[in-house]
């Protein structure tokens, strides 16, 4: 969440990035609110502090008394108490509005993050060209015909949004999972394998709760009283591993990896760029996190870029790289940056990976912080995350722009030794 400090002291500051995301009028309506309900909290503290050192005034009083052998007054009668406890009850529920009210609130744009919505994302980067094909088939034709992917048994298994990689379509997608793997711990990311049950915690901290707490599978209240929900991306389970802890100032920036499947409650896709594995509610991801100081946060930004790139070069596919407007990048994020593939069967780019930086804000939620060697002061971490990559968005790329005009599929080299062929062919 945001700082409360930073709404204080320059709130109009935090209005106008606010205004990016957000109605300026709903802008105005809730920093009105969240400032109200500070001065009360304020207010409050300041009146039970003030009745605290009354009492115990009262109360070195009446050790004075006795210890002279005089008559002490009584010290803090019934009423007194009930109006100490009426105090601190009327704090306790004036914090949970305050603190429900800045969780609503989205992070604070980057300064060359612009407003607007898809319509003001911007390309600034470009890889190759797209390829050539006289004529095109889409991946799900593909698939099909070369075995790779059974998407009624899928839906016979699962309903709809659900598939079953087959024979050396699962090999393909393991092969392309291992592949990340590989690239990431040389690039010096700890590997993790996280549970895929989190706490309702862990969506808080990531940002996700509560404004898209109905976006994901949550057991019921029974089975799971504190609250439990199946990860919609491993950056939850990164960053809520490390929920209420003080990282060591000389291992920043922490970096860390996982491989977890996705499962989100979203809509399968029915669009013709959509279709097959591009969507659906459960799929393949590996993410990439890293905790920083706030001044390694831009570095990391870069490193992270790059890497995450440089797996889809190494896959020699065709990819844009395009900075997210304000509107369309996830409001936990103060910068966004999708690498998206091109789809040849649609004639349109696809997001295979958002890499983000969210400077502080999932670290006040998450309690996240870091200490200088030798000092007192904890500050909040900033953390950054990127998918690196999710598959079922690079398995339709490969077969779409590798497809040739026999009805095969060329191999991408880096994945050749571990399938045992540079060529799928149709089933016979």
């Amino acid at each position: 969440m945001l700082d409360m400090e930073l709404i204080r002291k320059d709130r109009e500051a935090v209005a106008t990035a606010l205004a990016k995301r957000l109605d300026p009028a709903e802008v105005t309506r809730s920093l009105d609110e969240i400032q109200r309900l500070d001065q009360e909290r304020r207010a409050l503290i300041t009146e039970i502090d003030a009745e605290r050192q009354r009492r115990k005034a009262e109360a070195r009083a009446y050790a004075l008394a006795l210890r002279a052998g005089e008559e002490p007054q009584v010290v803090a009668p019934d009423a007194e108490r009930r109006q100490l406890a009426d105090l601190e009850s009327q704090l306790d529920e004036v914090q949970a509005r305050l603190r429900d009210a800045m969780s609503e609130l989205p992070n604070l744009p980057s300064d060359d993050v612009v407003a607007g919505g898809k319509e003001a994302n911007r390309v600034v980067k470009t890889f190759g060209e797209p390829p050539v094909i006289e004529k095109v088939r889409d991946h799900v034709e593909l698939s099909r015909a070369l075995g790779l992917v059974d998407y009624e048994r899928g839906v016979k298994l699962g309903g709809s949004g659900f598939w079953i990689y087959t024979g050396i379509g699962a090999r393909l997608e393991w092969a392309l999972l291992n592949y990340f793997v590989d690239q990431h711990i040389r690039a010096g990311y700890e590997f993790l394998l996280p549970p895929h049950l989190l706490l309702d915690s862990a969506g808080f901290a990531a940002g996700q709760f509560p404004k898209f707490y109905d976006d994901v599978y949550h057991l019921d209240s029974a089975s799971a009283p504190r609250g439990q929900f199946l990860l919609p991306t491993s950056e939850t389970a990164i960053l809520g591993a490390y929920q209420d802890e003080i990282l060591e100032t000389p291992k920043l920036p922490l970096k860390a990896f996982a491989y977890t499947p996705c499962y989100r409650r979203e809509s399968a896709g029915s669009h013709s760029d959509e279709r097959g594995t591009v969507r659906g509610h459960q799929f393949n991801k590996v993410e990439i996190f890293q905790f920083t100081l706030p001044e390694q946060a831009d570095a990391a930004l870069e490193e992270m870029l790059a890497h995450a790139e440089s797996l889809v070069e190494g896959l020699g596919l065709h990819y844009q790289r395009t900075l997210l407007s304000a509107g369309d990048a996830s409001a936990s994020m103060k910068k966004t940056l999708d690498i998206e593939v091109w789809m040849p069967s649609t004639g349109k780019y696809k997001e295979v990976s958002s890499v983000s930086w969210a400077g502080d804000y999932q670290a006040r939620r998450a309690a996240i912080r870091y200490r200088e060697p030798g000092g007192k002061q904890t500050r909040f971490v900033h953390t950054l995350n990127g998918s690196a990559l999710a598959t079922s968005r690079l398995f339709p790329a490969i077969l779409e722009q590798y497809q040739q005009a026999d009805g095969s599929v060329l191999v991408p080299k880096v994945l050749q030794e571990r399938l045992g062929t540079d060529r799928l062919t149709p089933l016979r």
